[in-house]
C-alpha cells in the first residue's frame, strides 16, 4: 500500500487495483461499503439516526444496487449539520484528536463548510493523486509548478503530495503573482504546470505579452482541474498549441479528493473506483441512467475515515463508460470530463445548453480570444418568463478584424451546433476579467 511503495521501477500501472477486472472491483466495493455503512450506523451523528428512521441495516446491502435505497446527501444537508454549538458539524466520525487536516468550501453559495482528513485519509489522497499523475507520465525527472490555490482551499496540497510521492520536484507556486510565475517557469525549467484551464490560458497570454513563446519553454505536460475546459476538445487543442505540451484533465471536489484523472490515452477520466462508488442519475427523476447517457454524478466513500459521505450529490453532469481503456486500466471513465453543473444548465426553448458547449465554439472560432461570458439578463427572456436565446460576450484577438463579422459567425455556429438563437457582443481584447482561480462564465445582471 501507499506508505511502503517503492517507485523507482516505474511500473505501467502504479497500483494493481487500477487494472482489476470488473468482478473483482465490484466485490471489493461491496465489501468496503458494508464495512463503511456499519461504521456510520454506529459512529456518525448524521447517518446513525437517519438509518434508524429509515429502518436501514447495513446487512441489507446485498448488492451495489441496494445502495440506491438510501437518500442522497446534499450540500444543504451538510450545511444544516453545522451550527454555533457544532462548528464541525455532524459528519466527522473520528475523535477530533485524529483529524490532521481541515479544508473549507469556497463559501460562494453558503458559509464556508469544513471537510476533514485523518493520516490514513491524507495518505490515500496523495497516493491516488500520484496514480493519476503517473498515468500521465510524470516522474522523478520532472519539475512541477503547482498553481492551484493553497490558501484555505483543497487543491494545491493534494497535488503536491501526489507529485512528491512520484519523486518529482514541486514548486508550490499557488495561483497569484503572474510575473513571478513566468520568471520561475523560465528560470528553473518547470516541465509540468498544473492549475485551472483559465489561469493556464491567461499565463500563456501573459508570456506572449512579454515577447516570449510559451511553446518554447521546457513545459511538456499541463495538468488542469477545478473547472470544465481541459476535456473540451477546442480548449485542449488551444492549450496544447499554446504550450507545445500534452494537456490532461483531473477532477475532484472538496468532499472527494480526487474523483478521477486522465491517462496518456486522453480518452476520458478514470474514476478512482477503489476509493469511491459512483452512480450516474437523471437530474430530474433521480434514477440511474445507463452508460453513455448524461447524468449527475453521485459518489460514496468506500474507506474514508474522518468525514465519509453516502450518496453525495455532486451536481456535476458526466457521461460514464465502464469499458476498459486502451491503457489497460479498467476503472470506468468520464467521457469528456465534467460537462457542466446541473444548476448551470440553461434551458432555451426546450434545449439544454451548458457553458462548456459554448466554450467549445468560442475556442474554435478564428479571430476570437479565449475568454467568454454568458450573460443572464432581461434580454434573454420572453414575455412568459422563459429563456429565448443566449447572450454571449467574447473578445476579438485581432484588433483589425471585423467585429460584426466575428459576431455573425458565432451566432451562426451557435444556431447550427446548439440549435438556439444568440446575441453576441464582441469586445476589445482584454476587456473581460481574467481569473487566477475558477472562471465565472455565467453572469447574472439586472
Amino acid at each position: 500500500m501507499p506508505s511502503g511503495v517503492r517507485l523507482a521501477a516505474a511500473p505501467l500501472h502504479l497500483d494493481p487495483a487500477e487494472s482489476w477486472d470488473r468482478a473483482t472491483l465490484e466485490s471489493f466495493q461491496l465489501a468496503k461499503l458494508r464495512t463503511q455503512l456499519a461504521r456510520l450506523a454506529q459512529d456518525s451523528a448524521y447517518y446513525a439516526p437517519l438509518f434508524r428512521r429509515l429502518g436501514w441495516n447495513a446487512g441489507e446491502l446485498g448488492s451495489l444496487a441496494d445502495l440506491s435505497k438510501l437518500p442522497f446527501t446534499t450540500k444543504s444537508d451538510y450545511v444544516r449539520s453545522i451550527g454555533p454549538d457544532a462548528p464541525f458539524g455532524q459528519f466527522m466520525t473520528v475523535p477530533q484528536s485524529e483529524v490532521l487536516r481541515m479544508h473549507f468550501s469556497s463559501g460562494t453559495t453558503s458559509a464556508p463548510t469544513p471537510q476533514f482528513w485523518t493520516q490514513q485519509d491524507l495518505d490515500r489522497w496523495g497516493w491516488m493523486y500520484a496514480r493519476h499523475s503517473h498515468a500521465q507520465g510524470i516522474g522523478p525527472d520532472d519539475i512541477v509548478q503547482c498553481m492551484y490555490s493553497y490558501t484555505w482551499f483543497v487543491g494545491g496540497l493534494g497535488a503536491t503530495a501526489g507529485y512528491q510521492r512520484l519523486g518529482a520536484m514541486v514548486i508550490p507556486a499557488g495561483s497569484q503573482d503572474t510575473e513571478r510565475q513566468i520568471n520561475t517557469l523560465f528560470t528553473y525549467g518547470s516541465t509540468v504546470l498544473c492549475g485551472t484551464p483559465s489561469f493556464i490560458t491567461h499565463l500563456a497570454e501573459e508570456v506572449r505579452k512579454r515577447g516570449r513563446d510559451p511553446a518554447s519553454s521546457t513545459v511538456r505536460i499541463v495538468m488542469m482541474g477545478g473547472e470544465p475546459g481541459a476535456s473540451i476538445p477546442a480548449t485542449r487543442q488551444r492549450i496544447e498549441e499554446l504550450w507545445g505540451a500534452r494537456a490532461y484533465d483531473a477532477y475532484g471536489c472538496l468532499e472527494f479528493q480526487p474523483i478521477a484523472g486522465e491517462c496518456a490515452a486522453q480518452a476520458g477520466l478514470h474514476l478512482a473506483e477503489d476509493f469511491l462508488y459512483a452512480e450516474v442519475v437523471d437530474a430530474e427523476t433521480r434514477q440511474a441512467v445507463p452508460d453513455g447517457t448524461p447524468g449527475v454524478l453521485v459518489v460514496t466513500h468506500l474507506d474514508k475515515q474522518a468525514g465519509p459521505l453516502v450518496r453525495w450529490w455532486t451536481g456535476d453532469i458526466v457521461v460514464r463508460d465502464s469499458t476498459p481503456c486502451t491503457c489497460g486500466r479498467t476503472h470506468a471513465r468520464l467521457l469528456g470530463g465534467v460537462r457542466g453543473r446541473a444548476d448551470d444548465m440553461l434551458v432555451i426553448r426546450g434545449v439544454n445548453v451548458f457553458p462548456s458547449a459554448v466554450e467549445e465554439l468560442v475556442r474554435k472560432s478564428p479571430g476570437l480570444g479565449d475568454e467568454y461570458q454568458l450573460v443572464i439578463n432581461a434580454s434573454v427572456y420572453d414575455a412568459g418568463g422563459f429563456m429565448k436565446s443566449l447572450h454571449v460576450r467574447v473578445e476579438q484577438s485581432d484588433a483589425s478584424a471585423d467585429a460584426d463579422r466575428l459576431a455573425a459567425q458565432l451566432v451562426h455556429d451557435i444556431k447550427q451546433q446548439l440549435q438556439v438563437g444568440a446575441v453576441v457582443e464582441v469586445l476589445p481584447f482584454g476587456t473581460l476579467a481574467r481569473s487566477t482561480h475558477k472562471a465565472k462564465r455565467v453572469v447574472k445582471e439586472d
